[in-house]
């Protein structure tokens, strides 16, 4: 807004009004900072120009210069700066959106769902990919042998073909299909020391595990075709336990 040339802006007007009644009051700058909320250095803009004063600001002033404060407001509202144009027309500018711990839940619940999809016409099934990752062994066969099996993943499929029970505990000839392996697993009924062994022929593999232990259970993997003439033992308190080689029962998890 253009003003006449030699009149005063309403900016103006305020602070040489502003000024005025500072120097009525005959106070320096650091006594009218002790005497407001606001500093020295505050008092200083407000009474340049420099910065615009907040309402309360100009009310101190009239109080400390004992003049009525609505004049001075009025020429306070009259200077007020006018809102910020709108911005000129064009690509509408978007505010980042950032998602919620509850929305990204719900991403991962349809991620999921989506890796379960229609396979060769059968709904429901997983996709290859999640499968992969899911289910896949680590190993397989040879590469498995010596390897523990829940490591390897391989005990996901696991099946009981023999087992052989003792007061203390129970041996069981474990069978894996998926990896083409077997091992011996033994369940404890308390923890003490023992070693636990799975033999196919010649080859044997075994695991020794002190008392205490109540985390080890398994003996390492064989290699085999099949689990048939595979034995499973254990030996607790020097007392040794072995799965009949022959023996098949109905396959459990």
């Amino acid at each position: 807004m253009r003003h006449p040339e030699g009149s005063a802006t309403p900016d103006e007007s305020l602070t040489a009004r502003l000024r005025e009644l500072k120097d009525g009051t005959g106070l320096s700058l650091a006594a009218l900072a002790a005497r407001t909320p606001y500093s020295k250095s505050a008092w200083h803009r407000y009474l340049t120009g420099a910065k615009r004063p907040p309402r309360p600001a100009v009310e101190a002033l009239c109080r400390q210069a004992g003049v009525d404060p609505a004049p001075v407001l009025a020429l306070w509202e009259a200077a007020e700066p006018p809102p910020a144009p709108n911005p000129p027309d064009g690509p509408e500018r978007r505010r980042p959106r950032w998602l919620t711990l509850s929305a990204l839940a719900l991403l991962a619940t349809a991620a999921a769902v989506a890796a379960s999809v229609t396979v060769a016409g059968h709904p429901g099934t997983p996709a290859p990919a999640a499968q992969t990752l899911v289910t896949m062994p680590r190993c397989h066969a040879r590469s498995c042998q010596g390897r523990l099996p829940d490591a390897s993943v391989c005990a996901r499929d696991a099946q009981t073909r023999s087992r052989v029970a003792d007061p203390d505990y129970d041996v069981l000839l474990r069978y894996s299909p998926t990896c083409g392996t077997a091992w011996s697993q033994v369940r404890l009924r308390s923890a003490p020391a023992r070693e636990i062994s799975v033999r196919a022929g010649q080859d044997v593999l075994s695991a020794s595990y002190p008392a205490g232990d109540t985390s080890g259970d398994s003996s390492p993997m064989l290699a085999v075709r099949s689990p048939r003439g595979v034995e499973a033992c254990a030996e607790v308190h020097d007392q040794l336990a072995c799965t009949g080689l022959d023996v098949d029962f109905p396959d459990e998890g």
